[in-house]
């Protein structure tokens, strides 16, 4: 890792919080509440270009890609971004890392320069991993990729892919061999959204957004020059692309969890109800909020050194993950219940803001997501148990 001293990332946290102050919307939050999807893509595209010309946008790629930060540099960015409330970059998350860290371990040449450019100019992406039928069990998925000339022709359904609405190209996997082992027989492709036989109905969730989407496909015909890596070792490219949810994407959602929606708690907590009672009056809420923000400082810990560390263990991204959904999924359900009435009232969140808007009904509602993708909190206690403490592998039945 590049050596930072003490004075250079205080001048450079002081450059942020600076650029911050200039640059970040003053309003944004009202302006994203209740818009439609044609303005929340045109500013979620402008902010992604604000950040760009700031070299802010992708400090976790190599520096001939536009990025090069130093992790120390990253930590003080992403913690200024959330200490001034900066807009979250929701849309284009999957493409600036899933989509880059899959391609720049495992694309080809052309599929960089095709595509890396391209994402830093707004470009979309969707993940097609999850099927109706595989659950957790990635490796169950059914979706066929017939090879045909210079082309694979793909067959299947895909579920739960996050934008895919908005996208225009897909991280797809499709089983190649289907009478190969379950893990060996699948590839992995880079799928455009616009291709003949591509279908995207939404999904309009329990919180009246439709984030998630079904992806239908239908004889689409994927060039063969969009595999990525060998024919039937989608499998092991695919890891690349879940790390990529697990390691500084965590430390800034840590960060805006302890930096904005637990002050936005607080201060919540210190505003009298009808009665003129305040709930930070309450020692019970007084004792819940001291607990829960002795673990955020845990979990901002725990994603600091985890990002920091050159050599994680086998198991640390799953502690992070557990940690932080389940955190998640704690903090908003007593913000639901410490903030009474007035939770149940703010039914609209802001666009482009993170996971605790702040209206903490539809956060509570949201959090339970985060403890199913990228592998649910049974799976990485499985992990945890497996890989980190050496326990027995659990029975897989049959």
């Amino acid at each position: 890792m590049p050596t930072t001293t003490r004075d250079d990332l205080a001048a450079f946290r002081a450059e942020v919080a600076e650029w911050c102050r200039t640059h970040i919307p003053a309003d944004w939050r009202r302006a994203q509440t209740g818009v439609g999807d044609e303005e929340f893509v045109r500013f979620q595209k402008a902010w992604l270009h604000e950040l760009r010309r700031a070299g802010f946008a992708v400090p976790h790629w190599p520096e001939e890609w536009g990025g090069g930060m130093s992790v120390a540099r990253q930590i003080v960015l992403y913690q200024e971004l959330a200490r001034h409330d900066a807009p979250r970059l929701v849309l284009s998350f999957v493409s600036l890392h899933h989509a880059a860290s899959t391609l720049l371990a495992a694309g080809t040449d052309e599929q960089r320069r095709r595509h890396l450019p391209a994402i830093l100019d707004g470009e979309i992406w969707c993940q097609g991993f999850s099927e109706p039928e595989a659950g957790s069990d990635l490796a169950a998925l059914k979706t066929t990729a017939r090879r045909e000339g210079d082309a694979f022709v793909v067959n299947g359904q895909k579920l739960w892919a996050s934008g895919a609405l908005h996208a225009d190209w897909c991280l797809l996997l499709a089983r190649t061999d289907p009478a190969a082992p379950k893990r060996r027989g699948i590839s992995y492709f880079l799928m455009d959204m616009r291709s003949p036989g591509v279908e995207v109905r939404p999904i309009r969730q329990a919180t009246g957004e439709a984030h998630f989407c079904e992806v239908f496909l239908d004889d689409v015909a994927v060039p063969a020059a969009n595999l990525v890596g060998p024919e039937n070792e989608g499998w092991r490219v695919a890891q690349e692309t879940l790390g990529a949810e697990r390691g500084m994407t965590m430390l800034e959602l840590a960060e805006r969890l302890g930096n904005g929606g637990f002050r936005w708690l607080v201060e919540q907590c210190a505003r009298p109800g009808p009665d003129g009672t305040r709930p930070l009056d309450d020692p019970l809420v007084t004792d819940r909020l001291a607990a829960l923000e002795t673990e955020l400082t845990g979990l901002r810990a725990l994603c600091t050194d985890f990002v920091a560390d050159d050599a994680p263990g086998p198991a640390d991204a799953s502690v992070v993950k557990l940690c932080y959904s389940e955190l998640l999924q704690r903090l908003t359900d007593f913000a639901t219940e410490a903030t009474g009435l007035t939770a149940h009232t703010e039914l609209r969140k802001p666009l482009s803001s993170g996971w605790e808007s702040g209206a903490w009904v539809l956060d509570f509602i949201g959090s339970w997501e985060w403890t199913i993708p990228g592998g649910t909190s049974e799976i990485q206690r499985s992990i945890i148990g497996e890989r980190g403490l050496g326990l027995p592998r659990e029975p897989t039945g049959g």
